[in-house]
C-alpha cells in the first residue's frame, strides 16, 4: 500500500503519495452555519450535476519520433523546435529535400513498378491521394497509375523524376513531426538516426492512481487548466495497462504503483510550454435532471443536515433539503426537500 499523507488549504485536500507525486482533491465547500443576511434569490432549477476528481498533469507533445537516414551526405537540417508536416522536407540529403510523409510504418525498401504487394505502397498512395494527386487507385499494388501519379508529386515536390521511390528519397512518420533535436551535423554521412522529435499535438500525462482508474475510460471527456488559467476541453485516450513501480526518495516510505494515462487536448491552437504543470478534471459521477441550488445558498443544521431559506411572497421559512453531488465548476448542488422553481436566499455579495 503507497503511504499517503493529506493535509487541508482552504477546501483543498493535498495528497502525498509517496514516490507518486502530488494528488489534489476538493473537499465540498463548507456551508453557512447560520441563516445569512437577506441576499438575492435565485429559483431551484432542474440540470446536470457532474462531480470531479483533480489530479495534477504535465503539458508536453504526443509521440516520440526518430528519423533514419539510408546514405549520402547531410547538407541540411531542421531547425530545433520546427514542426514538419506533411510533403514538406525533413532533412536534405546531398542538396536533395528529403519530404515527410505520413505512415506507421517506416520505409525498408524502393518502391517501383514490379514490385511484391505491399502496405508501404498503400501507405505511398495515401499520402499521393491526400497531397492533391488523383488518377491511382489507393490499395496495396504498384500499378500505372501509382507510376504515373509518383512522376506527377516528384515534378512538383522538386525531385528527381522517375516513376519510382529509391529507399532514402522519403520519411514515414506516423504524423507530423516536431523536432526537439539532431544527431548528426551537417557535412556527415546519412546513416543511422539523423534527427528525432516528437508529435506535434499537445496533449497532458497523468500518473493515476491505481484506486482512481478503474473508473476512467479511453473516450472520456475531462477538463483541463492550463497553467495561464484558461481551460481546455481533452478527451482520455490512452490508459496504461501495466502500472509502473515508484521508488520512494533516498528510501523513505513504500513503493507505490501509478497507472500512465494521456489525454489528447482539443480546441483552438495555443502557445505552450513544454513540461508545464497541469490541473485535470475527472468526472466521477454524473447525474442529469435532478433539482440544484447554489452551494452558497445551503446552510448547516445540526446532526450534519442542511436547509435552504426559501422566499414566498416576501416571507422567509427555513426548508431542510437533503445533498447530493456537488458540482464545483458549476458551483451547484443537487437537492431533494424543494421543488423547482421555488426562491432560495444566496447570500449578498
Amino acid at each position: 500500500m503507497p503511504k499517503v499523507v493529506g493535509v487541508s488549504l482552504a477546501g483543498i485536500v493535498v495528497l502525498a503519495v509517496a514516490g507518486g507525486g502530488w494528488v489534489l482533491l476538493r473537499e465540498p465547500p463548507p456551508a453557512a452555519t447560520a441563516a445569512p443576511p437577506a441576499g438575492g434569490t435565485v429559483p431551484v432549477t432542474v440540470g446536470n450535476v457532474v462531480q470531479r476528481q483533480q489530479v495534477n498533469g504535465t503539458l508536453t507533445y504526443d509521440g516520440a519520433y526518430t528519423v533514419t537516414g539510408h546514405g549520402g551526405t547531410v547538407t541540411r537540417l531542421p531547425a530545433i523546435g520546427a514542426t514538419v508536416r506533411r510533403g514538406r522536407a525533413l532533412y536534405e540529403v546531398d542538396g536533395r529535400r528529403v519530404p515527410l510523409l505520413y505512415g506507421a510504418r517506416p520505409a525498408w525498401r524502393a518502391l517501383r513498378l514490379g514490385m511484391t504487394n505491399g502496405v508501404d505502397v498503400l501507405q505511398l498512395e495515401r499520402n499521393l491521394r491526400a497531397l492533391g494527386h488523383t488518377g491511382l487507385t489507393v490499395d496495396r499494388h504498384y500499378d500505372l497509375g501509382t507510376y504515373w501519379a509518383v512522376r506527377r508529386w516528384q515534378r512538383a515536390a522538386r525531385l528527381p523524376v522517375t516513376g519510382a521511390v529509391p529507399l532514402g528519397q522519403v520519411a514515414f512518420l506516423p504524423g507530423a513531426v516536431r523536432v526537439t533535436g539532431h544527431d548528426v551535423k551537417t557535412g556527415q554521412p546519412a546513416s543511422g538516426q539523423v534527427l528525432h522529435g516528437t508529435g506535434a499535438a499537445p496533449v497532458v500525462t497523468m500518473d493515476l492512481d491505481p484506486a482512481v482508474s478503474p473508473s476512467l475510460r479511453r473516450g472520456d471527456r475531462v477538463r483541463v487548466t492550463l497553467p495561464d488559467g484558461d481551460t481546455r476541453p481533452g478527451r482520455v485516450t490512452r490508459i496504461s495497462g501495466v502500472a509502473q513501480t515508484v521508488q520512494p526518495d533516498q528510501d523513505v516510505g513504500e513503493a507505490s504503483s501509478t497507472i500512465p494515462v494521456t489525454v489528447r487536448l482539443s480546441g483552438k491552437r495555443f502557445r505552450m510550454l513544454d513540461q508545464a504543470l497541469v490541473q485535470v478534471d475527472i468526472t466521477t459521477e454524473e447525474r442529469e435532471n435532478v433539482l440544484t441550488v447554489p452551494v452558497v445558498a445551503l446552510l448547516a443544521q445540526p446532526g450534519g443536515k442542511y436547509a435552504v431559506v426559501t422566499v414566498t411572497g416576501g416571507r422567509r421559512a427555513a426548508v431542510p433539503v437533503e445533498v447530493g453531488l456537488f458540482d464545483e465548476v458549476a458551483g451547484t448542488v443537487e437537492v431533494t426537500g424543494v421543488t423547482e422553481g421555488t426562491m432560495v436566499e444566496v447570500p449578498a455579495g
